[in-house]
């Protein structure tokens, strides 16, 4: 395997807006780590992934056991680099082209 890109988003408790589940809710965020390779379509590909964060398209809130939480959204990310596709994590020679395309 080679080097990797690994954007960190840190979302923080705040309230829910409108739009989501129960606006004016707070929600617990989180730390959310995801993984690129560390070439010229990883690169592109994070830029593209950094627009979608900006217009707020890369996170959703959901309810959980009445409590909201902050989740990934239908953006697909890689958290691992094992585990392959059906883990959300590498070896997956489609993603950079699919994330690509929801992008």
């Amino acid at each position: 395997r080679g080097t990797a890109l690994q954007p960190l988003f840190k979302m923080s408790y705040s309230c829910s807006k409108v739009g989501d589940p129960r606006p004016g809710q707070p929600y617990k965020g989180g730390d959310f780590y995801a993984f690129l390779p560390d070439n010229k379509e990883g690169l592109k590909t994070a830029k593209l992934l950094k627009k979608a964060f900006e217009r707020g398209l890369t996170f959703q809130i959901k309810s959980c056991n009445g409590e909201e939480r902050v989740t990934w959204g239908l953006i697909p990310h890689k958290t691992s680099w094992e585990g392959g596709k059906a883990r959300n994590g590498y070896p997956d020679a489609q993603y950079l082209r699919e994330v690509g395309t929801v992008l």
